[in-house]
């Protein structure tokens, strides 16, 4: 197989190191990744700048290993469509430090990469520890590299990619999977607001987790019982069902007409 990695965490993060040392052992890997760290950056994409690639040593020889002065959208899009010579089996974007839960998904930059792998016609997985140990990373990878080979048996639908995350406790024991929907979380007291020494506002952006919806069947509820969460995604984000409500109220046959209604 011939996976193409990429991460938010930067080309020098241990997840992405540990992944791809894992997945050295069952195939070829190419890593096109951002030189620095780009948490939450969601799916941007750069516009106004040139994108630039450096090339990176890597501790173990791998097909091709380079940085970008760009998102992970960038990177999977910039591997896809110039810096490959043959397209990959997988895209991979992680192993991520810290979860990707719920509604975390939008704002997530290791989600961006496995959506660009999608929209490539890829399949393509994002991966997240719920860790703040490095030595934690060998052993997801391991578990990512197991998920990968099982999947080769399995035909992904159009526009649709797995968002994974792996709680710690998971390392420990035997691994438990879950296939879960996305939860729903919010931030609360997300800003906080100070002063610099001129006496001007500026804002930190942060706050408190509020889980709104951890049922069994979420990959929130699934974490917290100690459980892999994988959770299949799709771009399409229609919601049929109030589409059809619309539709039945014939909202497209109303007067949207400036003009004033006579009295």
């Amino acid at each position: 197989m011939f996976f193409l990695l990429t991460n938010d965490d930067g080309i020098q993060a241990p997840g992405l190191k540990a992944l791809a040392y894992a997945l050295k052992r069952v195939g070829e890997v190419a890593i096109v990744a951002p030189e620095r760290e780009r948490s939450a950056i969601g799916h941007g994409i750069t516009m106004h700048k040139p994108l630039r690639v450096t090339e990176v040593r890597w501790e173990e020889p791998v097909d091709l290993c380079v940085a970008v002065n760009g998102t992970p959208a960038d990177c999977v899009k910039l591997a896809l469509e110039a810096l490959l010579e043959k397209r990959p089996e997988f895209v991979i974007s992680g192993i991520n430090r810290g979860e990707n839960l719920g509604t975390d998904v939008l704002y997530s930059g290791t989600v961006s990469g496995a959506i660009e792998g999608c929209i490539g016609g890829i399949p393509s997985l994002a991966v997240s520890l719920i860790s703040e140990d490095p030595e934690d990373f060998p052993a997801a990878a391991r578990i990512t590299a197991a998920i990968c080979l099982q999947l080769t048996s399995i035909s992904f639908p159009v526009d649709t990619f797995l968002n994974i995350n792996i709680p710690a406790a998971a390392l420990k024991n035997s691994p438990r999977v879950a296939f879960t929907r996305l939860g729903r979380r919010r931030y609360i007291n997300a800003i906080d607001r100070r002063l610099d020494p001129r006496g001007r506002a500026y804002y930190w952006l942060g706050g408190q987790v509020e889980d709104l919806d951890q049922a069994p069947d979420t990959d929130i509820g699934a974490v917290a019982r100690e459980m892999i969460s994988i959770t299949p995604l799709q771009l399409d984000l229609t919601n049929f069902q109030f589409l059809s409500e619309l539709q039945q109220h014939h909202l497209s046959g109303l007067n949207l007409s400036q003009e004033k209604t006579a009295k």
